[in-house]
């Protein structure tokens, strides 16, 4: 696309934001927190070491797409006990970030995120960033999905059930390139943050991404005609 971006979402009423790495940058050491706490988790359930505890973790992301699917399964872990555990982490290091949060207020339209996350995690992070949760008119999350991780077409399915709204007047704005080829088919916009994640980063430079920005809030901006 070549068109302005005020021009090319002209139409949009549904804004769809992943969380993670999309409305903040991680924070040096923050996944390192939470792979730590998965597998701390994992070994004291399984009372297994924590090289054990690494594999099963790793086994069960890469059958079933989350590690917490195959502890359900395999195990009988209530997910609320897990994601509750594994994001109990120190979210001092995001800095807060109103700007953002004004700028997609100034959107027309609904606002909703939608993550593999959880809403708890949700909320600890937007109130971290200084974002009036209430910007937001509903969260997507992996429970609500299902636990249909994106890309899973399930996991869009279940939040165009929810939303009840033509993809083609709908946004998103992710930081895994895979995490928006199915927008794409559905007729979304698209919009891609970048990261130095090489999983994130594959496929970038493909059809399915319309627009790339590092300037989240200055992109927003742009749309909405506030830039300054």
């Amino acid at each position: 696309m070549t068109s302005s971006p005020r021009a090319i979402f002209a139409d949009v009423d549904l804004w769809i934001f992943d969380l993670d790495n999309t409305l903040y940058p991680y924070p040096p050491g923050l996944w390192a927190q939470i792979d730590g706490r998965m597998g701390a988790f994992i070994s004291d359930l399984l009372s297994v070491d924590r090289v054990e505890a690494r594999r099963v973790q790793k086994d069960y992301f890469l059958r079933y797409g989350l590690t917490i699917r195959g502890l359900m399964k395999h195990h009988g872990v209530e997910a609320e006990d897990f994601l509750s555990y594994v994001h109990d982490v120190d979210l001092s290091d995001i800095a807060p970030n109103p700007a953002l949060g004004q700028a997609i207020a100034d959107l027309p339209g609904r606002k909703v995120i939608h993550t593999n996350s959880d809403r708890v995690h949700v909320a600890r992070v937007l109130a971290r960033l200084g974002i009036d949760a209430g910007t937001f008119a509903a969260v997507h999350d992996i429970q609500s999905t299902g636990f249909e991780p994106k890309p899973s077409p399930r996991a869009y399915d279940a939040v165009a059930r929810a939303e009840g709204t033509d993809p083609s007047r709908a946004a998103m704005f992710e930081d895994a390139a895979r995490n928006l080829i199915e927008p794409h088919r559905r007729g979304m916009r698209t919009v891609l943050l970048p990261t130095s994640c090489d999983i994130a980063s594959a496929g970038k430079e493909g059809d399915h991404i319309h627009f790339v920005t590092d300037d989240l809030t200055g992109f927003l901006r742009s749309i909405t005609g506030e830039e300054r």
